[in-house]
């Protein structure tokens, strides 16, 4: 499975609206993702599992 890369765009109360390189939107519950994540973090989607990317 390919590693998608999401761009968090907005927080919205238990879920997240992000935006993939491509640009299209999926929304995700905030129980599945880290607990640190932040509007303008880019997470990455690998193995089934979200994770923040270092920058």
């Amino acid at each position: 499975m390919q590693d998608i890369y999401y761009k968090v765009k907005k927080i919205n109360g238990d879920y997240v609206i992000m935006e993939s390189e491509n640009g299209v939107e999926n929304t995700v519950a905030m129980a599945l993702l880290p607990i640190e994540i932040c509007e303008g973090d880019t997470v990455v989607y690998s193995n089934f599992t979200y994770s923040i990317v270092k920058k």
